[in-house]
């Protein structure tokens, strides 16, 4: 070809030509190098120092920040599970599949009757163009098996003969019941509520019916997708007040702090009087919702920022006093300020800003949480504690969570040590993964039921070998006399029977 142009050119003007096309394949071959060179960098981020157990329990180590212009992206792509595989169980453990070939299953929620509900969901569609920063995310949750259209769909599924293993599965409500990304699914009296990714809806159901019936009612509306869009609920056990976890957009604020309007933080609804309040605030993405079973206090799954490397920060478990404010985006651990943030930081941040309760991990995804409960199958090993899905990180080098851990308590309500594995096995040595720990739930048999949403399985945890365990005994006190004065040591106006929250030694 090159000679049959150069024919067709004088001698010279043909080496002329020659030249010029050989600078060009030059150019060309240094700038791909340059842009390799530029990706490897920019993708190479940061490793962690620190063990993700160095990070966790109620006493982690917070390292000095690291702050990144771009995040460490290490993302462990979802191969699925071979047929009669199944995670690592903990010592006396067994894990089975309750129900597979699910699309995207989310979150559980057990009923009365021992049915099982499952919602099949992902984000809604952004009607925005988020520009190449959007376009990246898009392309970082695609590898990790997050996108996709949302099937919108709550499932029914039914042990018929108690094997383990859900025979029955009905679809009883969908898109035409108006459901939109949803997420938090509970049920009380007749009622079943559902968190939409922009509403909270109120739907007739009774147990055992294949459909919900009528149209929803909606109870208040809620901040829109974008960025964190899930919306997780939990029916207060009076079944009279309901409370919405609702996330932020973006990492620390970035977007400005009024896109935030109504996000952040956890809502109450009183099913009552029909009003609406924020809970808590300052909780950048909270997930999972439970009532303590000692102390009957709400606590929440959080997860927390990024970008200041892959020792920071952790993701935690904590209780949540009314009008309790935990500090995001302006500070983290209470006393921790992120110095990224440009929003003006309120002054009562430095008096009212709490810490969580206990660290579990950097960067770990904690989504699902349960309390141990009243017949449960689990084993004295995991007997009194609560039972955390960590869905994996996308942003650490090497990858944390991708799990299921117990965090056990004392006998006031405390939780105490380090994350214990109850499965695990997810991660890959080729750096893949099988799936993505998502929710947990108490099934009527007492065994605890787990969504793996990217490999649409719900996976089934028991001790076979174990007696119904109790439940958990609910701590009272009598009030305290009054004191007019305190002499000496003020301890001495409490007894041992009287019970507090543990503080720590200063």
């Amino acid at each position: 070809m090159h000679m049959t142009y150069c024919r067709s050119l004088a001698p010279r003007l043909c080496l002329i030509s020659m030249s010029i096309l050989k600078k060009i394949l030059i150019a060309l071959l240094v700038l791909f190098v340059l842009l390799g060179a530029a990706i490897w960098w920019v993708t190479r981020g940061s490793p962690a120092e620190l063990s993700v157990e160095a990070v966790a329990g109620t006493d982690p180590t917070l390292e000095e920040p690291n702050v990144e212009s771009v995040p460490t992206v290490q993302i462990a792509k979802p191969v699925g599970w071979e047929d009669g595989d199944a995670p690592n169980a903990a010592e006396g453990l067994a894990v089975g599949r309750f129900a597979e070939g699910l699309d995207h299953p989310r979150v559980l929620q057990a009923l009365p009757n021992g049915d099982v509900l499952v919602t099949l969901t992902r984000s809604p569609k952004s009607e925005e163009d988020g520009g190449i920063t959007a376009w990246i995310a898009d392309w970082l949750m695609t590898r990790a098996g997050a996108t996709g259209d949302s099937a919108n769909e709550i499932v029914l599924l039914r042990d018929d003969d108690g094997d383990g293993v859900a025979e029955t599965r009905l679809t009883i409500a969908n898109e035409s019941n108006g459901l939109d990304s949803p997420s938090g699914i509970g049920w009380h009296d007749g009622k079943l509520y559902v968190a939409n990714h922009n509403a909270l809806l109120a739907y007739d159901y009774e147990l055992g019916a294949d459909s919900v019936s009528g149209e929803p009612t909606k109870l208040m509306d809620l901040a829109p997708g974008g960025g964190h869009w899930m919306r997780n609920l939990e029916v207060h056990p009076e079944g009279n007040r309901i409370y919405v976890a609702v996330g932020s957009v973006s990492n620390i604020g970035e977007q400005g702090m009024e896109i935030e309007e109504g996000r952040a933080m956890i809502w109450e609804y009183n099913l009552e009087t029909n009003r609406q309040r924020q809970f808590a605030g300052g909780l950048r993405n909270p997930n999972g919702l439970a009532f303590s079973p000692w102390s009957g206090e709400l606590w929440t799954t959080v997860n927390e920022r990024d970008m200041l490397g892959g020792d920071l920060v952790p993701d935690y478990l904590t209780n949540v006093p009314i009008g309790a404010q935990y500090g995001w985006p302006w500070v983290y651990w209470r006393t921790n300020i992120d110095q990224r943030v440009k929003a003006p930081r309120p002054a009562y941040l430095a008096e009212y800003a709490r810490k969580p309760e206990y660290a579990l991990g950097p960067h770990v995804a904690a989504l699902g949480l349960v309390f141990t409960q009243e017949g449960h199958m689990m084993g004295d090993n995991f007997a009194s504690g609560a039972f955390i899905a960590r869905h994996g990180s996308w942003n650490r080098k090497p990858p944390s969570g991708y799990d299921l851990v117990y965090v056990a308590f004392d006998e006031l309500g405390n939780p105490q040590g380090l994350p214990v594995p109850v499965i695990d096995g997810f991660l890959n040595e080729d750096g893949t993964t099988k799936g993505r720990p998502t929710w947990v739930e108490w099934a009527g048999d007492g065994s605890l039921l787990m969504t793996d949403d990217t490999a649409g399985i719900i996976w089934r945890v028991h001790a076979p070998d174990a007696e119904a365990g109790s439940g958990i005994e609910r701590l009272s006190s009598e009030p305290l006399r009054p004191r007019r004065e305190l002499t000496g040591d003020a301890s001495a106006a409490f007894s041992e029977d009287d019970y507090a929250r543990e503080v720590p030694s200063q």
